[in-house]
Formats: structure tokens, C-alpha cells, sequence
């Protein structure tokens, strides 16, 4: 398959491309796809698969089904907005540090290191403890936390093109701070801040997966694919797949957003196949 410009996209990119489509449309219309409400109780609990219920039911008796689809709404959904929050708060910090340099910068990047240093996942459970379980206190607690991430990715493209000598021309014209990062610097570091948003989605995406697995993401009765996996863990040792589906619907939005940033990735590189 070819673009309009003539690239090619491989089949990797172009699955992953169909599989965020499909994603996207479901988590969108939800409400008319999933047979069932959200918390609704339609049957005994696990159920097998079959007849009204496709996937079964879970350990409360819902349908399985229903619940994966309202938990593309929801696991996709808050993912996507924390990655949202965390991306644009430490671009834009990381732009100001790199153009503003000095003590800014200095002191910027040392709280970074400090929040870098200490394992994620231990410090968003230690939070989340602290704070609470709720969506809002979840989404700004991920979002800190991976703001550093991007902080150090944006900050570190900025400072090769702050050097520059367009760049000095400008300062040289009188141009302020902003004005050099929306038209001078941001208009150049785009690609791979554009496949750092799709990488840090999978990477927020999964911290949640994992905390909600634990106990301390999103709440029941609310569907997510995380802790539908772990409300349904004791049907494996019957050789049951049922809490796979969860892992995998996990798995393979991950694996498609990866497929699709490196093909990014690849087009602005400049390499040839």
C-alpha cells in the first residue's frame, strides 16, 4: 500500500492503524455496541459462554461482553486524557527550561531527576494511598509522573534546535520567548514529539491497567480491563480464558500504537526501506 506521496506503509503500520480505528469506535460508541449496561446483573455468576451471553458473565454475574466494551470507553478514555495532561504540562515545561535556560533550567531538571529517580509504579501506589482512588486524583497522579518522561524528551530536542542560527536570528529581531518555541523551535521537533505522545499513551495506558489490577485504579463498579483481569483471575486455574481477554484487548492496543509510532518514527528519519 502507498500514500498519496508515494511512501509506502507497511502491513505492521497498517494493522495497527485498523486496530486503533476499531478501538476508538468502540470506546466512542459504546452505549449502542455493548448489549447490556454497564453494571447491569444479567445472569449467575460465571456463566459459560454461550446463548444471551457471548463471553459468559463475571464473577457478579455481568456480561462479559458489555463489560469489555464499556471498559474500552472508560480504560482508553482516562488513558488518553492523562497522557493528554502529561504531554502538553511537560512539553511546555520542558520548551521553557530549554529556552530559558540558566538557573530555570537547572532548577527544572533536578526536580525531574528527583521525580525520575523513584520507581513509578511504587510512587503512584504510595499517592493513590494517600490521596485517594478517585478518576481525577488517578489522572493527575499518573500525569505527574510522566510529565517528567516527556520533560526530558522535549527539552532535550529543543536544546539542538535553540542553538541554532535561525533561532539567534530571531532573538536577534526581538522575538519573545513564545513566539520561538510556537514558530522557531516547536515546528521542528514535532515528529518526535508526536510519536513520544503515542508512546507515553501506551506507557500510561498500562500503568493504569496494572493499578487497577492492584486495587487502586479505576473503582468498581466502573468496567476497566485491568480489573476485570483480577476479578476473574480464579477461572484460569479451571482452564478458563475468559480473564485473558481483558490482558489481551490490553495487549494488542499496546502492540498497535507501537506498530504505528515506528513507522513514524521510520518516515521521519529520512531512511529509506
Amino acid at each position: 500500500m502507498r500514500l498519496y506521496n508515494g511512501a509506502s506503509v507497511p502491513l505492521t503500520a497498517i494493522f495497527g492503524i485498523i486496530v486503533i480505528v476499531v478501538y476508538a469506535f468502540t470506546a466512542i460508541f459504546a452505549g449502542q455496541l455493548a448489549p447490556f449496561a454497564e453494571t447491569e446483573i444479567v445472569g449467575m455468576e460465571f456463566e459459560p459462554p454461550g446463548g444471551a451471553y457471548l463471553l459468559g458473565t463475571d464473577n457478579l454475574g455481568r456480561d462479559m461482553l458489555s463489560r469489555l466494551i464499556w471498559g474500552a470507553r472508560n480504560s482508553i478514555g482516562i488513558a488518553l486524557a492523562t497522557t493528554a495532561i502529561a504531554f502538553f504540562s511537560g512539553a511546555l515545561l520542558g520548551l521553557f527550561a530549554a529556552v530559558v535556560g540558566g538557573w530555570t533550567d537547572q532548577i527544572l531538571s533536578r526536580l525531574v531527576d528527583m521525580l525520575i529517580s523513584i520507581p513509578s509504579l511504587l510512587f503512584a501506589l504510595l499517592l493513590l494511598s494517600i490521596f485517594g482512588t478517585s478518576i481525577l486524583t488517578l489522572i493527575l497522579v499518573i500525569a505527574v509522573l510522566e510529565m517528567t518522561r516527556v520533560f526530558r524528551l522535549s527539552r532535550a530536542v529543543a536544546m539542538d534546535v535553540v542553538v541554532m542560527d535561525f533561532v539567534e536570528a530571531a532573538r536577534l529581531r526581538g522575538e519573545g520567548m513564545w513566539w520561538l518555541i510556537r514558530r522557531e523551535i516547536l515546528p521542528n521537533i514535532m515528529a518526535p514529539l508526536v510519536a513520544e505522545f503515542g508512546l507515553r499513551f501506551c506507557f500510561v495506558f498500562l500503568a493504569i491497567s496494572a493499578l487497577s489490577f492492584l486495587g487502586l485504579g479505576i473503582q468498581p463498579p466502573t468496567a476497566d480491563w485491568g480489573s476485570m483481569v483480577r476479578d476473574n483471575a480464579a477461572l484460569i486455574t479451571f482452564g478458563d480464558i475468559t480473564p485473558l481477554l481483558p490482558a489481551a484487548a490490553i495487549a494488542l492496543l499496546t502492540v498497535a500504537i507501537n506498530f504505528v509510532v515506528d513507522w513514524m518514527l521510520h518516515r521521519t528519519s529520512g531512511l529509506k526501506d
